[in-house]
């Protein structure tokens, strides 16, 4: 490996405007990258690692934000450079990958054309040659169908598959340094796999470095030769990845890795159990402990669903004809008992989420039965369909988006129970003031805004207000998916705490194969729409059957050094597209008995 590095950093100091004053958020941050090598900068949100990615690649706000240090890409001075020079610089010789794919792409324009844009500003590509290249660029980060696809736009795709648009993208200039912000960090396993697979070949191929920014260690010990440490915009370790993770010296350094979920770690363990309590000052780590379930199996369920169907259709042509549908749920059953956690696991299109929407009606269903604690969902009026919302609620993925930003969070809170007539406006607030205690927080916080918080809190605060009403069901749709793992941590705790304290029945939707481990009582396997294996946690984690199980857990980042040069080759085959032609019938599925509880499809 050469020893003139691509990127040179040295005391990289960055400053915003506040009030007047600037106040620095990262502070004397120094390293490399050399040519072929990956980096990873990990850190908690906050801790000023997407800062110092932003300040490398000069995009942060000239008029509110001071750059000082020196930041060498090839030997050239990139704080001296124009921003015309810049915008050479971006995209040629250095391209960054986003962690909100969403925002990154523009509504208006296919995702055919922007990946195109690139190719003919940068490599001066006619449009057939910028087409081909695009369709296989979509083809190499997995997309199904890429060429139908060319002329999708971005709300078109679930998050998962934005995301792999957006790595098309950076990728399609063949960049000396990819910058990556926390590529992964929404993305299945498997695609997670693949992707980081994809850019361990593109090192190769290219010889390209990457400066992988992330909070997952088990990415970390993956895919980074060397690592740095951020705590609060200062860098407190650094060194081969091997020596951070066997011999951190410092207490946080210590405690991300003690906060990592690790797959298979709840074996010989009953219930749910809470993930470690970790001191960031000392480094020390509290042992979890279980949480004694009273799952009510064997009484009347309070969710049942039975052959539920979810079909959109797909039109083209001028006339808007249906030429086919998305068979996004397929013929699923499954109960979910008072007390219990059943968790939906798959890869995104899977149907997981379209489940969890149409148990609350958010998505009419095409066909089938939703029992919920005495409904008959699917034949509610909307009087009807009122009500049964104070029975079961939902926690979306992201909570920033769900939460009005122009509301306080304590009316936020209180909304639900104001609007359903439940008491007072008085009471509304004391109610508000209770939950926010309930979630970890202070009630002294009620009159700020969404903006004003972190996204673990935000995420407490959706909590919160899903409990406004005291349901017996919550459905938790990819809650806890893009959090740190610290985070993630206190959140799931919480989760299995008001668990144990109000006996509420959880549909756990998550493609986190570690997470969904160890909070769940039951687990079900999701694949083009259909539960392709259920059981108990232990049985589908000890004993999978299924080989698409079997390829999910393998997926697993594990925080190991030693798995550095794993390659997983997961086939292309695996995500085929959920569209069907009109008419199309699926075919009866059947199911072997593996043991108690625990069914499995048979091919």
């Amino acid at each position: 490996m050469a020893d003139l590095p691509i990127l040179s950093v040295r005391n990289l100091t960055t400053s915003f405007l506040s009030g007047g004053v600037w106040k620095s958020v990262v502070r004397d941050v120094s390293f490399d990258v050399r040519p072929g090598e990956t980096v990873a900068i990990v850190g908690e949100s906050g801790s000023g690692k997407s800062v110092t990615s932003l300040s490398i690649m000069r995009l942060l706000a000239p008029g509110f934000s001071r750059i000082e240090g020196s930041i060498l890409l090839n030997d050239r001075d990139l704080l001296a450079l124009s921003e015309k020079e810049m915008r050479g610089v971006r995209g040629n010789e250095a391209s960054m990958i986003f962690q909100e794919p969403m925002t990154s792409l523009n509504p208006i324009f296919t995702i055919g054309r922007q990946i195109c844009e690139v190719l003919t500003r940068h490599k001066g590509m006619s449009r057939q040659e910028a087409r081909a290249e695009t369709i296989r660029l979509l083809e190499k980060v997995r997309i199904p169908n890429a060429g139908a696809r060319f002329n999708d736009y971005p709300h078109q795709f679930s998050g998962g598959m934005r995301q792999r648009v957006m790595i098309a993208m950076a990728l399609a200039s063949r960049p000396r340094l990819l910058i990556a912000d926390e590529p992964t960090t929404a993305l299945d396993v498997t695609i997670q796999g693949q992707i980081l697979d994809l850019i361990k070949v593109l090192q190769e191929e290219e010889d390209m470095s990457v400066l992988f920014i992330t909070h997952d260690m088990g990415v970390v010990a993956e895919i980074a030769d060397r690592t740095v440490v951020m705590y609060r915009g200062q860098q407190v370790e650094a060194g081969p990845t091997d020596e951070i993770f066997q011999r951190g010296q410092h207490p946080y350094t210590r405690a991300l890795l003690a906060a990592v979920p690790r797959l298979g770690s709840m074996q010989g363990r009953k219930w749910p159990t809470r993930f470690p309590v970790v001191d960031i000052a000392t480094g020390e780590t509290m042992e979890p402990s279980e949480v004694a379930g009273t799952v009510a199996r064997g009484m009347t369920p309070i969710l049942a669903v039975k052959n539920l169907v979810a079909r959109f259709p797909v039109r083209s042509g001028i006339l808007g004809r249906q030429t086919g549908s998305v068979h996004a749920v397929e013929n699923l059953s499954f109960d979910l008992f008072q007390g219990e956690t059943l968790s939906l696991v798959g890869e995104s299109g899977c149907g997981k989420s379209t489940t969890g929407r149409s148990i609350l009606r958010l998505v009419e269903p095409t066909d089938g039965e939703i029992h919920l604690d005495g409904y008959d969902i699917l034949r509610l009026d909307q009087p009807g369909l009122r009500r049964m919302r104070k029975s079961v609620q939902m926690i979306f993925q992201d909570p920033f988006s769900s939460l009005n930003p122009r509301m306080k969070v304590g009316s936020t809170i209180a909304e639900p129970f104001v609007k359903h007539k439940l008491g007072t406006a008085g009471q509304a607030r004391e109610k508000a003031c209770d939950l926010l205690e309930q979630v970890g927080l202070s009630s002294t916080m009620m009159d700020r805004y969404p903006h004003e918080f972190s996204g673990g809190q935000r995420q407490r605060i959706a909590i919160a207000r899903a409990l406004s009403l005291d349901p017996k069901v919550i459905v938790a749709d990819e809650s806890v998916s893009a959090l740190d793992v610290s985070i993630k941590a206190q959140v799931c705790n919480l989760l299995l705490d008001l668990q144990q304290r109000l006996n509420l029945a959880f549909l756990f939707i998550s493609h986190d194969m570690a997470v969904v481990e160890r909070v769940s009582h039951r687990v079900a396997v999701m694949y083009l729409g259909e539960i392709i294996e259920i059981g108990p946690r232990a049985a589908i984690f000890d004993n999978p059957q299924h080989d698409y199980t079997k390829k999910l857990m393998a997926a697993v980042p594990v925080p190991d050094t030693a798995r550095r040069g794993i390659r997983r080759n997961i086939s292309n085959d695996e995500l085929r597209s959920p569209v069907r032609p009109v008419g199309y019938q699926p075919p009866a599925r059947t199911y072997r008995h593996v043991s108690e509880g625990h069914l499995v499809q048979i091919a």
